[in-house]
């Protein structure tokens, strides 16, 4: 799973913005779509299937920072060749950590 994951991540050819989610990210969260975007060109960059929500299309969520080193979690699907953004938001206490984990082991690498 997580070999095709990154497959249809490296084909990828853009963003599909959904304004409903685009505007409840920013109202809820003051999370823009620049930021969701570099979330997917940052490193770490952590994914994995989101089954709990996968009932109509298949749902992943990301762990990952912007430019800006704000650190986000997001929910996200792939439709065809884009990348449709769901939620988006600061991580967790415990999803930094995770992160911190992977930025440390990464580093060691």
């Amino acid at each position: 799973m997580a070999a095709e994951i990154w497959a249809r991540l490296a084909g990828a050819t853009g963003f599909q913005w959904d304004e409903g989610n685009a505007t409840k990210n920013w109202v809820g969260h003051q999370v823009s779509q620049g930021e969701c975007e570099q979330v997917f060109f940052g490193s770490p960059f952590r994914v994995a299937p989101d089954m709990s929500h996968s009932k109509a299309e298949p749902r992943f969520y990301a762990l990952g920072q912007t430019a800006a080193a704000r650190r986000l979690f997001l929910v996200f699907t792939l439709r065809g060749t884009l990348i449709r953004v769901i939620s988006a938001r600061d991580m967790s206490r415990q999803e930094r950590k995770a992160y911190a984990d992977a930025q440390a082991s990464e580093t060691e690498s």
